[in-house]
């Protein structure tokens, strides 16, 4: 088995194979981490603590699989500016930030109280705002969000009309549905004590799926053929 794994390893090319590596290290040392703050907390894991490493890792294997097709300035900045409006749907509709709800409870920073990818998480209570800054879903959004002006770069040099052509298939505009669902079933009220463990899974798994459809893109290659 291990024989077979390294060969198929050094049938990867140099960027396959760097992809590899970095996102296993990734997802060890998240593993890592956790396992050192179970110790040193005794406490003892729970389904929660593998949703940050499956979202971490995720971003992690996107971030180095999707490298930006060349482009000029303008095409940059709107696939910079959908990107940005992205981010901004995901952030709110998540919950990682919003106007005020509850009670004044200022700024407060958690370093221990929940596992790593949880935790460091900051938290804000303002009379007109609020926040919930959680690692692994703020890294999460701000990956799809990179994805998004990856593709509506690739849709501009690719399809016939522009940028706008990311929004002729079904394919291309499912991400963001689908992202959005995760924000509403596993977003940023990573808090709430009352959340259950199926809620946290259903916005995982919309997650992955998310990424995969927006690291292969197969809605772009679809109009291609056709336009």
């Amino acid at each position: 088995m291990f024989d077979a794994a390294t060969r198929r390893f050094r049938a990867l090319d140099d960027a396959g194979q760097r992809t590899l590596v970095y996102t296993v290290a990734t997802a060890n040392s998240i593993v890592l981490l956790s396992l050192l703050y179970a110790y040193f907390t005794d406490s003892a894991p729970t389904t929660y603590w593998a949703f940050p490493v499956i979202w971490l890792t995720a971003a992690a294997w996107a971030v180095f699989r999707t490298d930006p097709e060349p482009a000029g300035r303008r095409t940059k900045l709107l696939a910079g500016a959908i990107a940005g409006g992205y981010f901004l749907v995901l952030g709110f509709v998540g919950g990682l930030f919003g106007p005020a709800t509850g009670p004044v409870t200022g700024l407060t920073v958690q370093f221990t109280q929940l596992p790593p990818g949880w935790n460091p998480a900051i938290l804000y209570g303002g009379g007109t705002v609020q926040f919930a800054i959680v690692p692994f879903t703020t890294v999460g959004y701000a990956v799809l969000s990179y994805l998004v002006y990856a593709t509506a770069i690739e849709a501009e040099s690719a399809v016939a009309g522009g940028v706008l052509g990311l929004f002729s298939c079904v394919s291309c505009t499912l991400p963001v549905v689908a992202s959005v669902l995760s924000g509403v079933v596993g977003g940023g009220a990573a808090l709430a004590a009352a959340a259950s463990s199926q809620t946290y899974a259903l916005g995982t798994v919309v997650y992955v799926i998310t990424v995969g459809l927006l690291v292969y893109r197969p809605g772009l290659d679809w109009l291609r053929t056709r336009l």
